[in-house]
């Protein structure tokens, strides 16, 4: 069962971890997102980021996501020195998010909270929805 509220956006080392490292945070979240205990909210851009990360170091292909696509509607210029981390910022404002669940200690979480979003490390997200 969906819990309504949670909209929740796995950021690409998150999903990278819980897809190569099974038994943690990551790896919890993405599979009660699999159960359906939240919306997964995800974009092209993070789609295309984990398919190139798990076919160049991996040799693994995405077949299917059980994730919302949300397609980009306003470009955001909030993390200066990494831009990919503002797309990921889009995926999570345009999807609605309530969380945005990163691994990423240096740009990322550091800002807590956007535009009404929880920015959570995966461990803190579980916290958050109960688990």
């Amino acid at each position: 069962m969906v819990r309504a509220e949670v909209r929740a956006v796995l950021d690409t080392n998150v999903l990278l971890s819980a897809l190569i490292f099974p038994g943690g945070p990551p790896d919890k979240a993405f599979r009660l997102a699999m159960q359906r205990r939240y919306t997964l909210l995800t974009s092209d851009f993070i789609l295309e980021e984990l398919e190139r990360v798990l076919r160049l170091k991996f040799g693994l292909l995405i077949t299917d996501t059980a994730a919302e696509i949300v397609p980009p509607a306003a470009r955001l210029h909030v993390v200066e020195v990494c831009d990919g981390d503002n797309r990921i910022l889009e995926c999570a404002v345009d999807g609605r998010a309530s969380h945005l669940v990163t691994g990423d200690r240096k740009h990322l979480y550091p800002l807590r909270h956007f535009e009404g979003i929880r920015i959570v490390l995966p461990s803190e997200f579980l916290g958050n929805i109960g688990y």
